[in-house]
């Protein structure tokens, strides 16, 4: 169980492990759809009004062929998922064998695993879920990568050469998750789309070389909808991202400096 807040690399953890060992990855959505039929199998109804139930035609879920594949079955945001389609999972995990009606006792394969991830700050369409699955569980807590890792990740997803603004873009979208305001911050999924923004609105030739004002509008864009206030607060997002920012543009010890009379920054 890989718990955490979004955007932490949850998935992308797990995509790389099995790509290096050659394991296939089948991935499940958590999700209040997600029935036993639908993670164990069904019977192809077609053939069955034709040649009644067989083995033949069964078509296997996601669980069945991680067992048959010897696959890692993930299951994205678990707690989102029933409890009769937890249950499911238990004989797999314990017992690493599923009963299937008319087609028999399936065995999984060694390197079968069952994973998945859930997010502990978001409890919008999730359930609480048993003593009996989690005992199951063994628990790895996720949280943020340090600064310079997510500098690295904001490089090599977008690209820029530009280490300032990554840097920027990085600084605004940590402060998120520290603001009083706010009940979540954003992930580097938020410091990703800042940067790529930023470097295409300069494109645009408008801001006259007013880089804060340039990365204003791009942290707007891109961590508005990623940030979650506080009910108690009396702000909007966009309020909170525009107080982040001149936080960091101008009250900085070194930095640019807001010019009353105009709309650019001076640096002192």
């Amino acid at each position: 169980m890989l718990e955490g807040p979004p955007g932490t690399s949850k998935s992308t953890i797990l995509r790389a492990i099995t790509a290096n060992w050659g394991v296939p990855f089948v991935l499940v959505e958590g999700n209040a759809e997600l029935t036993p039929a639908r993670l164990v199998g069904h019977h192809n109804p077609a053939r069955v009004l034709r040649e009644d139930y067989s083995a033949d035609n069964f078509v296997p879920g996601p669980l069945v062929e991680a067992m048959q594949q010897g696959g890692f079955l993930y299951i994205e945001e678990l707690n989102r998922a029933p409890e009769d389609t937890l249950n499911t999972l238990l004989a797999a995990m314990a017992e690493r064998e599923v009963a299937v009606p008319r087609v028999g006792l399936i065995t999984a394969l060694p390197k079968f695993r069952v994973l998945a991830s859930m997010n502990p700050f978001d409890n919008v369409g999730t359930a609480r879920i048993s003593d009996s699955v989690y005992d199951r569980w063994c628990r790895l807590a996720i949280g943020y990568q340090d600064a310079a890792e997510e500098a690295d990740i904001v490089a090599v997803r977008t690209g820029s050469p530009d280490g300032e603004l990554v840097a920027d873009a990085v600084a605004l979208t940590r402060a998120t998750r520290a603001h009083p305001d706010l009940r979540r911050g954003s992930s580097v999924r938020g410091a990703i789309d800042l940067a790529a923004i930023a470097a295409e609105l300069e494109h645009l030739g408008s801001y006259d070389g007013d880089r804060p004002r340039r990365i204003l509008d791009a942290a707007l864009l891109a961590l508005s909808a990623r940030v979650g206030v506080d009910e108690a607060a009396d702000v909007t997002p966009e309020q909170v991202i525009t107080e982040i920012w001149e936080n960091h543009f101008f009250s900085r010890p070194g930095g640019p400096r807001r010019d009353p009379t105009t709309s650019t920054s001076t640096t002192p």
